[in-house]
């Protein structure tokens, strides 16, 4: 016989575990929709050229050999040498240094000290 008394058990485990699978579904799906419109972007002014910023690299080989353009330069002599070559220069151009990876920091850092001190701010490592 039914009493009111009795509290009876509501099994919401079905549910939840339901539940769960849809929201993992939902996650892994979400990122995959792409959505794709059509937007129609204002024209430029055409007055306005931009130029390409110059740049200036600098490589230096296993030797200690350093190559600026079509000059050689040895390391001892190229901080001297550079300050005199750059003084003719534009000191807001880029500047990239390579360097051979077996090369000591050491020499590395006294060529990146020179073209500092040549008044050079922008001035950069390249790596591969």
């Amino acid at each position: 016989m039914f009493s009111w008394d009795d509290d009876p058990d509501l099994n919401i485990t079905p549910l939840v575990d339901v539940m769960l699978v849809l929201m993992a579904i939902l996650m892994v799906t979400a990122p995959t929709i792409t959505f794709q419109e059509q937007i129609d972007l204002p024209q430029g002014s055409k007055t306005v050229h931009v130029t390409k910023p110059q740049t200036l690299t600098i490589r230096m080989d296993r030797k200690r050999k350093i190559y600026l353009n079509k000059d050689v330069y040895s390391l001892k002599t190229f901080a001297d040498d550079f300050v005199n070559k750059a003084l003719g220069m534009d000191k807001h151009k880029e500047v990239y240094i390579r360097a051979d990876e077996h090369l000591s920091y050491k020499d590395v850092m006294y060529l990146l000290k020179s073209v500092k001190a040549a008044g050079f701010q922008k001035v950069s490592l390249i790596t591969q």
